[in-house]
């Protein structure tokens, strides 16, 4: 008989670790196809570096269409370079979306957190809703900051930010933590109207406080800012290195612009990418480093189609190890069989998904 406070072993292992390993195992089968760790990612969802996530601690309103949300990421956060972007991941009517939002406050935040500033465009169905209904304690799924649209450590003499709408987002975030770094700082900003200008306020006071000079443009008395506007706006605009974000059309027209003065290495372009994807049941599951491509009916999970057809996979989930079927899926859609909840990756991406509980939900390319 064991004293209070006493373990004895079997063998090498303490009984108390037995006990509790045994446990852990009733537990399992008590709450299969959900495991024990599921549950608690609900009680402390930011916990599980495997699986990382946000909690929204602040919504802040920057126009009729802009919110900014503060967020605090989980564990396993890297921390962001200026200019660069994070995927959140939302559920929506029962469908899990990700989408790419720059991170728009300064670097370094001593708590960790950092800021996105989303704005909701005609028929975007996540800006929409989380312009509507992003609250304070709301979690987001998250990834790591990816994106090579930032400044580079040594610091350009002269430095030139052309955005247009939610363009302005990056360079807001550039300019919080690099304006004290930029000596000579132009930035050119198309909206609608001065009330549509996101970070309005904050832009103007930069330029107050003579750290950089700001030029805005309005489309609703303007038009819209063409390459030849800037020959005029900014004389020298081929001597700066330049930062520009906005819809495709006025990248496409600087692209060329830049190209035909022979100076196209000085522009550096960010490109927002829409995103309609639709699931089905099903798919062509693609392993890219091994080269291997199967079918993937829609009831079965991806772990067990890619054992069945020979292909390696990880997995500890047979011995009670969670998260060691994740892989990095770059582009394609798959259903969770435990709820039917769908989760999507576009071209480039590398979205984490459990294979052991997701099916194919049309064509899926994995990074492994």
């Amino acid at each position: 008989m064991l004293s209070p406070g006493r373990t004895t072993s079997l063998g090498h292992v303490p009984v108390t670790k037995t006990l509790r390993n045994g446990a852990w195992r009733v537990v399992e089968l008590i709450t299969t196809p959900v495991v024990p760790t599921d549950y608690l990612d609900v009680i402390a969802p930011l916990r599980n570096p495997n699986v990382l996530r946000a909690r929204i601690e602040a919504v802040h309103r920057e126009t009729d269409n802009a919110v900014t949300l503060e967020l605090r990421p989980g564990r396993g956060w890297l921390p962001h370079q200026p200019g660069q972007y994070v995927r959140l991941g939302v559920d929506v009517d029962g469908i899990r979306l990700w989408r790419a939002y720059s991170v728009s406050s300064a670097a370094g935040h001593p708590a960790g957190w950092i800021s996105v500033t989303v704005n909701a465009v005609r028929d975007g169905v996540v800006s929409s809703y989380l312009r509507d209904n992003a609250r304070k304690g709301m979690v987001v799924h998250l990834d790591l900051p990816a994106g090579d649209f930032v400044v580079p450590r040594e610091r350009p003499a002269k430095s030139l930010f052309i955005t247009a709408g939610s363009g302005i987002t990056p360079v807001m975030g550039m300019l919080r933590s690099l304006v004290h770094e930029l000596s000579d700082a132009v930035v050119v900003h198309s909206s609608r109207t001065p009330e549509d200008v996101v970070f309005g306020a904050d832009l103007r006071a930069l330029a107050e406080q003579g750290k950089i000079r700001l030029v805005e443009r309005h489309t609703a008395t303007d038009g819209r800012l063409k390459p030849a506007d800037l020959d005029e706006l900014v004389p020298d605009l081929f001597e700066r290195e330049t930062w520009a974000c906005g819809p495709g059309e006025m990248l496409d027209a600087m692209t060329e612009h830049w190209a035909e003065a022979g100076v196209a290495e000085r522009l550096h372009v960010e490109r927002f990418r829409p995103t309609v994807l639709v699931a089905g049941e099903g798919g062509t599951v693609t392993f890219e480093k091994s080269g291997t491509t199967i079918e993937s009916p829609g009831g079965v999970t991806i772990l067990d189609a890619g054992e069945a057809s020979g292909q390696l996979m990880p997995s500890g989930c047979r011995m009670g190890i969670c998260y060691k079927c994740v892989l990095p899926m770059r582009e394609g859609i798959v259903r969770d069989v435990r709820d039917g909840q769908v989760t999507t990756a576009v071209e480039g991406d590398n979205v984490l998904v459990q294979t052991c509980i997701s099916a194919a939900a049309g064509p899926c390319h994995f990074d492994f």
